[in-house]
């Protein structure tokens, strides 16, 4: 039986490994779209190794008229991959069922969907290195493996809420755990972990573990752009809840792509990486935007000059994010729909005229810049007549910029799918055409100039939020292997081995120990039990009894051995490549003398006054303790004192 501490008993107690994930009998349109975009990998990867047959078929054969055969059957395998692959994108750019029900009243975010994965059973792989590395029974952990495995399963199909991102996060922790415990660097184990691509359905299969880590990390940041589509941003608490889960996402796509490289998947590569941080941090800004229009409202001439440098922040970002997206390495990637939205964003927030009263605004706008500006040759209006000039010259620019937008959105057949997003558009269009024609004089012919840009700024740019791993208590499932810092898979030692101590009523053991969790023999007297039973300096003490003190405390190891009477069994592993963690710093000891065996009373109250002396300066649980034997003199100087005379184990340091 275990000896834990407070905080191993917590986890004996702990059912959180039992969590499942969403039921997927029971489905959301969401959890409907997932499951056919999970069909459609699978079909993916089984054409994907038809043709990978027929192609080694191809270039093994001689036969011509196999040839031919194989030449026809491989154009059939790639058409139906084309086609696949183009209903997966199709799937991929459907973005109302994560929208939620008012999205009539705000432009539809970019969502992007989880990893799909198959099952992995980590049974026999981790039994092998239980009972190989560790020297222990396998089946004492049937029920850690199973609780993994049941962890395993759930983060499969995570509910779309914060419990969701918990519980990935969860498994995300574990896996350090996993990784120390069980993954030797210089040998890998018979584990294969099998992911699809997000967007493509290609599968990637890597015995690293490194791949799964990267993998449900994805999912989590997939997961917050997921909850942030389905905000209501009709309300300033939803509008903020939405601004906070894209800044969280973009946060983990900017981690994945600091922390792992050479990933084996598209959607895990640098510039994917990169690009959909940038798109993330994009509709992080318009949720800024959206939440200043509620809070500023549309009045005042500082009001619309603010709320237009906040427009233009939103234009920029999108500006910078379909650059990224047209980069050679992702631009054939990528669903078409997506590219199309960031460009139809850039140009309809470009010279957007939602903040009213352009005519008003612009010596607001334009306050600092000098009266000729040697980039555009406008000089700041002084002027009613100025003023109206240069507002109409914004509100043609408006006009220019919401006909781009209204193009290219339709030049995107799943992008004309989206009618509520249309509606949006053609409205903007239509009140700055309305707004631009109030403008307009029968007799005004006034050469209208190029106006200049309107500079982007905000109050709150976003910025990534990275992942804190750390508010996700985790505990390590496989606790009983022993603290981790020594029972890892790095560190080597010999099989455990149990040596028995038989002592006389007169004579100690003849050795101390220090430390806890496990507890190190720190010195051994030369002729006594101990140093005739092959016990030596800085074996670790496993097992007292039928107790496993690999967790065991100090004072918890001193008690057992008190309480073996002339009898002790003890179970030690010998240490052979380990490196100890450094607790010099935090407990200082002295090593002490060791008693002869049988003590002599001379030799014993020399060791026990400068053990005495020595008890104010150690800490209590640094410093050795010494097994020994009240003799008989000692019995008669206890007398002498008045003490109680006991005739049990005592320990002394």
């Amino acid at each position: 039986m275990s000896v834990p501490d407070k905080r191993v008993a917590a986890v004996m107690n702990n059912d959180r490994h039992g969590r499942k994930g969403s039921d997927p009998l029971v489905q959301t349109a969401r959890g409907k779209l997932q499951s056919r975009r999970s069909k459609l990998n699978e079909q993916i990867n089984k054409e994907l190794r038809m043709r990978t047959g027929a192609e080694n078929l191809y270039r093994a054969t001689g036969n011509k008229k196999l040839k031919e055969q194989v030449a026809v059957e491989l154009s059939f395998f790639n058409s139906n991959i084309q086609l696949l692959k183009e209903e997966l994108s199709e799937l991929n750019s459907s973005m109302e069922v994560y929208q939620h029900d008012n999205v009539s009243k705000y432009t539809p975010m970019i969502p992007l969907g989880l990893k799909e994965t198959k099952d992995l059973d980590f049974s026999q792989p981790f039994k092998d290195v239980i009972m190989e590395h560790y020297s222990e029974n396998p089946d004492k952990y049937n029920k850690e493996i199973s609780d993994l495995n049941d962890l395993r399963q759930a983060i499969r199909t995570p509910e779309r809420n914060y419990a969701g991102i918990e519980l990935l996060t969860e498994y995300f922790n574990q896996l350090y755990f996993v990784e120390k415990r069980f993954f030797r660097p210089n040998r890998q184990l018979s584990l294969h972990f099998h992911w699809y691509d997000s967007l493509t359905g290609v599968p990637s299969i890597q015995k690293a573990i490194g791949f799964e880590k990267g993998s449900i990390l994805f999912n989590i940041a997939a997961l917050y752009t997921q909850l942030g589509c389905k905000r209501d941003r009709t309300t300033l608490e939803g509008v903020v809840a939405a601004k906070e889960d894209f800044e969280r996402a973009a946060g983990a796509f900017k981690y994945l792509e600091s922390h792992f490289r050479n990933a084996p998947s598209m959607d895990m590569q640098s510039e994917t990486l990169s690009m959909l941080a940038a798109l993330l941090l994009s509709q992080a800004q318009e949720c800024v935007l959206e939440e200043r229009l509620m809070q500023w409202g549309k009045e005042g001439v500082l009001t619309n000059a603010r709320l237009a440098r906040e427009a233009a922040m939103v234009s920029e970002k999108y500006r910078d994010t379909h650059r990224k997206m047209s980069a050679e390495v992702v631009k054939s990637y990528l669903p078409f729909p997506w590219v199309s939205m960031a460009q139809t964003k850039h140009y309809f927030y470009k010279d957007s005229n939602d903040v009213g009263k352009l005519r008003a605004m612009f010596e607001s706008l334009h306050v600092g810049v000098e009266p000729h500006d040697e980039n555009n040759g406008l000089r700041l209006p002084k002027t009613t007549e100025e003023r109206k000039v240069l507002g109409k010259g914004h509100l043609r620019e408006a006009v220019l910029s919401h006909e781009e937008a209204l193009r290219v959105h339709d030049l995107c057949k799943q992008m004309r799918k989206i009618d509520l997003f249309h509606d949006i558009l053609q409205k903007m269009h239509d009140r700055s055409i309305e707004k631009f024609s109030g403008l307009e004089e029968e007799d005004d012919f006034t050469e209208l100039l190029s106006v200049p840009r309107i500079v982007g700024r905000s109050e709150h740019d976003s910025t990534p939020i990275p992942p804190d791993f750390s508010k996700s208590k985790t505990n390590d499932i496989f606790w009983k292997l022993g603290p981790i810092a020594i029972f890892n898979s790095r560190n080597q030692w010999a099989a455990p081995r149990t040596v028995v101590l038989r002592r006389t009523p007169t004579e100690g053991f003849g050795f101390s120990v220090r430390g806890d969790s496990p507890v190190i023999v720190a010195d051994i007297e030369p002729d006594s039990v101990a140093g005739r039973s092959g016990m030596q300096v800085g074996d670790f003490v496993v097992g007292v009894a039928t107790a496993d003190t690999k967790w065991a405390k100090h004072e918890e190891v001193v008690q057992l051995v008190r309480q073996a009477g002339i009898e002790l069994r003890l179970t030690l592993i010998t240490p052979m490549e380990i490196n100890l963690p450094d607790v010099s710093a935090t407990r200082p000891f002295a090593t002490i003398s060791l008693p002869t065996s049988p003590i002599h009373n001379g030799k014993a109250r020399s060791r026990r006054d400068s053990a005495s002396s020595d008890r104010s300066n150690r800490s209590r649980l640094s410093a050795p303790w010494i097994f020994r034997r009240n003799s008989s003199r000692d019995k008669a100087e206890r007398t002498k004192t008045g003490m109680e005379d006991t005739d049990t184990d005592t320990v002394s340091r």
